[in-house]
This record gives structure tokens, C-alpha cells and sequence, in this order.
């Protein structure tokens, strides 16, 4: 769909865009073992990007995750990281729930130790996508030009639709809140945010342009977990206008 030219549809004399949707669908919690099933499918082949130690005993890996996605290696009763464990002829260490620290995965062999990481990295991956957003990277829009303009806009907008069904200040960004957003993030961990938070700085010392900056600072978020990756380049937006901003929830 080109974003200028939006498929639209006409409903009781007003004219709607048609957004394209892809659903996905995700089972409960409670169906662990069977997802476990079907997500190790693409974690057969080992990654050898990953750091190994060798010690006196075999083979050891260690990786850092929020204590919030735990119990999705555990699984119920631990089942999951028994079944990891069997498989891979492996032994992991999880810090108990509430905890920050170190997952470590031993073994007397290192496929089996990187197998199992792989296996850990797909859960935590999966898991981690089904959270809901909890940040966003922006760009404040805070010019004094930048707020006039968009009230300028928001006035000749009522003046001309006032009377078009539920177009009325309430949907209006606040001018103090205008942004560019880069895209959505999920972060789970003080750990997570001061790592966002030295990312960022590194960002603004290296990249300059606008379009550079903004598609960098993307390839590094995605490069490092936080953000998925859904595209190459980011389409720079602010929005506007939104009806979840109205205040009276009544109002339709």
C-alpha cells in the first residue's frame, strides 16, 4: 500500500482508509511445552557466534536476560529447561525469580553447550515479543516554530471539519508533545534502560544527518535485541491527530 495513496472505503457517506492487517496469534502461557516443541524447530543448527569458555569440567556459556522472561526457560514445573537440559546433555543455572544475574549453561561438550544457548536465545526472543511496548525512541519537536505551526494547523483543521463526526480538539497532540518517533521498544530491566541510555549517547557522538542518524540509531537497537526488526529504514511521522487522545471516552 503506498502511504499517500491509501486504499479507502466508503461507510454511511464517509470515506475510511484500509489499513493492511497481519494477524498473529500466540498461545497462552499455559501451552509452553507445545510451543517449546515447535520453536525449537528453528533453533536446530547451533549458532558459533556465541562466547565459550572452556574449564577443568567441559564447556560453559553464560548470557544476561531480564528476571521477568525466567520462567519462560523454566517452564511449568520445569519442564522446559529439563527438556533443554536432556536434549543438549547440558546443565543450566537460572537465578531465581526477582533476581538480576547471570544464566550460566555447562556441558562436556561445546555443541551441546552452544545447542542449548541457541535453544534459551529462541524462548527469550519469542517471549520477549509478545510483551507490550514499554518505550519509545523520538525526537522532541519542541521548537517554538514547530508548536505555532501545528496550532495554526489545528485551528484551520475545527474551522473546516468542526462539524465532521468526532473531529474535535480533544483528538489533538499536545503541542509540548510532538515527536519523531524512531521506533518501539521493550524494556524489561533498569539494566535494559541504562543500556538504552548509553546507546543513545553513543549514537549522538557518532552519527550527524538526520536520515543517517535516525536509520543507525534503528540498526543498533535492532542489533542489540530491544527493538525487532520489522524494516530497513525508519519513515520519519508525528502524529497529529488520534482519537486515543480524547478525554471523554464517550464521545465516539
Amino acid at each position: 500500500m503506498e502511504v499517500l495513496r491509501p486504499q479507502l472505503i466508503r461507510i454511511d457517506g464517509r470515506n475510511y482508509r484500509k489499513n493492511p492487517v497481519q494477524e498473529q496469534t500466540y498461545q497462552h502461557e499455559e501451552d509452553e511445552e507445545d510451543f517449546y516443541q515447535g520453536s525449537m524447530e528453528c533453533a536446530d543448527e547451533p549458532c558459533d557466534a556465541y562466547e565459550v569458555e572452556q574449564t577443568p569440567q567441559g564447556f560453559r556459556s553464560t548470557l544476561r536476560a531480564p528476571s521477568l522472561l525466567y520462567k519462560h526457560i523454566v517452564g511449568k514445573r520445569g519442564d522446559t529447561r529439563k527438556k533443554i537440559e536432556m536434549e543438549t546433555k547440558t546443565s543450566i543455572s537460572i537465578p531465581k525469580p526477582g533476581q538480576d544475574g547471570e544464566i550460566v549453561i555447562t556441558g562436556q561438550h561445546r555443541n551441546g553447550v552452544i545447542s542449548a544457548r541457541t535453544r534459551i536465545d529462541v524462548l527469550l526472543d519469542t517471549f520477549r515479543r509478545k510483551q507490550p511496548f514499554t518505550h519509545f525512541l523520538a525526537f522532541f519537536l519542541n521548537e517554538v516554530e514547530v508548536q505555532e505551526g501545528f496550532l495554526r494547523f489545528q485551528e484551520e483543521v475545527l474551522a473546516k471539519c468542526s462539524m465532521d463526526h468526532g473531529v474535535d480538539s480533544s483528538i489533538f497532540q499536545n503541542p509540548k508533545k510532538l515527536h519523531l518517533t524512531i521506533g518501539m521498544l521493550v524494556l524489561l530491566s533498569e539494566e535494559e534502560i541504562q543500556q538504552t541510555c548509553e546507546m543513545l549517547q553513543q549514537c549522538k557522538e557518532e552519527f550527524i544527518k538526520l536520515q543517517e542518524l535516525v536509520d543507525r540509531v534503528l540498526e543498533r537497537f535492532q542489533a542489540s535485541g530491544l527493538i525487532v526488526k520489522e524494516w530497513n529504514s525508519v519513515k520519519l511521522h508525528a502524529t497529529v491527530m488520534n482519537t486515543l487522545f480524547r478525554k471523554d471516552p464517550n464521545v465516539v
